[in-house]
């Protein structure tokens, strides 16, 4: 369905995948010493200029922690910062309160758009498959929730089992399903990435890529063959510009990421850039004006 405010959409530039976080190193043991640069806080006063200086408008906030705490902490600062339009928050899929936690959210907290899980950890590969998370699942739409999909290459088949049993939820897959791009590896994950986006409520993320290459000797020559094949999957209204801010800051920073796809997308027109750097991200999470 169209978004019913296109024009303001289509003027707004949004980085639709971006954290927070106060470090806590027992919490936060996802990040290793290799990516020491992360072990600190990342707020949004370090964010804001950085947006600021390349004319983007807003972003949508997404967890880090598998905690309905995260969420609070993450709408404190919503409400601090303007520029913050839509959190993607976790909760409990599975617990059988799930309908009563969805509509507390959905009654007191305008800003919290959609939900994620943590899925790319999970020792069971298929837990996106199980009953009781597809219950969880099958809740989200009724009260306008999305759904984003973290995920790794090899998941990519049960993802599309997964959207196919519910045509009507919105789900966007970040990162690209994290491609093998430092290894050049792009067949398997080619196959899986078209299949999946032949479901028309499914749209994809353009983030994450830096991390996914080798951290000090990426070229930009080697993102253009997944962004060719993920431009071309899902076309131009279901693709969406994020950062993965501050996480991008270990393998080159917020301005290059964001330089290899201005540079890749300078061969669309105006309007189609514009619904890549916000128009399809405030349609997707109905980000309000």
């Amino acid at each position: 369905m169209a978004a019913p405010n296109k024009t303001w959409y289509l003027m707004q530039k949004i980085d639709a995948h971006q954290h927070f976080w106060q470090f806590d190193p027992v919490r936060d043991s996802w990040i290793t010493e290799e990516m020491s640069a992360l072990k600190r806080d990342f707020l949004p006063a370090d964010l804001f200029p950085i947006l600021e200086r390349n004319e983007i408008d807003g972003s949508v906030l997404v967890q880090t922690c598998q905690t309905e705490d995260d969420n609070h902490f993450m709408l404190n600062l919503a409400k601090e910062n303007d520029f913050i339009k839509g959190i993607v928050g976790w909760v409990d899929l599975r617990a059988d309160n799930i309908e009563e936690r969805l509509q507390y959210y959905k009654d007191n907290h305008a800003k919290l758009k959609g939900f994620r899980h943590v899925l790319q950890t999970e020792p069971n590969e298929q837990f996106m498959l199980t009953r009781t998370f597809k219950r969880g699942i099958n809740c989200l739409n009724d009260f306008q929730y999305t759904y984003d999909i973290l995920i790794y290459p090899r998941h990519l088949k049960y993802a599309d089992t997964l959207v196919a049993e519910f045509p009507d939820q919105k789900f966007v897959v970040d990162h690209l399903a994290k491609p093998h791009i430092k290894y050049q590896e792009i067949d398997e994950w080619k196959k899986d990435i078209e299949a999946l986006s032949k479901y028309q409520n499914v749209s994809c993320k353009v983030s994450g890529m830096l991390t996914e290459a080798d951290w000090y000797s990426w070229r930009t020559a080697d993102f253009t063959p997944y962004l060719d094949v993920v431009f071309n999957a899902f076309g131009i209204s279901r693709v969406m510009y994020g950062s993965d801010w501050p996480v991008c800051v270990v393998a080159g920073g917020y301005n290059r990421a964001l330089e290899i796809l201005q540079l890749y997308t300078s061969r669309l027109s105006h309007d189609e850039q514009d619904l890549f750097f916000g128009g399809n991200a405030a349609d997707f999470y109905n980000l309000d004006k």
